[in-house]
């Protein structure tokens, strides 16, 4: 499994294309964050991150589906993944391994947005105490979605050999899973009577649950209970695939 993920770590870092990937993604932060007038922190009168945190999920919502697009893909479309499977390693260990290595460079993306709560600290008084938890909460948030996007991303990759549908699917369930249930649970069909369990289906309830700077188990459990169904979707497609 080391093996797996140290490859797809530096494949992706070996290619311009993947430091495109990062610095895309930190532009369009910094713009949003700090530049672009109706989102800017400046603008916002108070010393919090809520805007990096309520844009972010749009952001990984791009990001993460271009991270994992190759991992499944691209081995079918060069005719690798029958040599990956001679190799002395699991289903499971390959699937972490491509998994692992895309969660650590969806880490590596967000590590420079630690210098927004460094620069909100710097032009805040010190006698303001900024909201630590909350900030700490929504970050936990953050990379617990960022692994459920990953997870679904890498189920996607899995389902096809062309890398550019492998990112449209994964897009489409990452906004399906997100915003979808969300959205569903607003029909009048539901309203006041199931729309908040429809609501509870989603991510972004959970992830804004989290972000409120309280751990609560019940959503720490759901987005590892997210991570595993689509891990394990993308073992069974492995095997599938394995039989045919």
């Amino acid at each position: 499994m080391r093996a797996i993920f140290k490859k797809e770590l530096s494949q992706f870092l070996s290619h311009l294309v993947g430091y495109i990937a990062l610095i895309i993604f930190w532009v369009v932060c910094g713009l949003f964050v700090w530049i672009f007038p109706d989102t800017s922190l400046f603008n916002a009168g108070y010393a919090t991150l809520d805007t990096l945190f309520a844009l972010a999920p749009w952001f990984l919502l791009l990001f993460i589906p271009a991270l994992t697009m190759r991992s499944f893909a691209e081995e079918y479309g060069r005719g690798t993944m029958e040599l990956l499977f001679t190799k002395p390693l699991t289903h499971t260990q390959i699937i972490l391994g491509k998994y692992l290595a895309c969660v650590a460079l969806m880490i590596i993306a967000l590590i420079p947005t630690l210098m927004y709560y460094i620069t909100i600290r710097h032009f805040t008084d010190p006698g303001i105490p900024l909201d630590n938890g909350g900030i700490a909460g929504s970050y936990m948030g953050l990379i617990l979605l960022g692994c459920s996007f990953a997870a679904i991303g890498v189920w996607t990759s899995s389902l096809t050999s062309n890398t550019i549908v492998a990112f449209l699917l994964a897009v489409f369930v990452c906004f399906l899973f997100y915003f979808g249930f969300d959205a569903l649970s607003r029909l009048p069909a539901w309203q006041g009577t199931l729309d908040y369990y429809v609501q509870m289906i989603g991510i972004q309830f959970h992830y804004q649950s989290i972000s409120r700077g309280v751990m609560d188990t019940r959503d720490v459990i759901y987005f590892l209970s997210v991570i595993f169904f689509f891990l394990y979707l993308t073992a069974l497609n492995l095997k599938y695939r394995l039989i045919q």
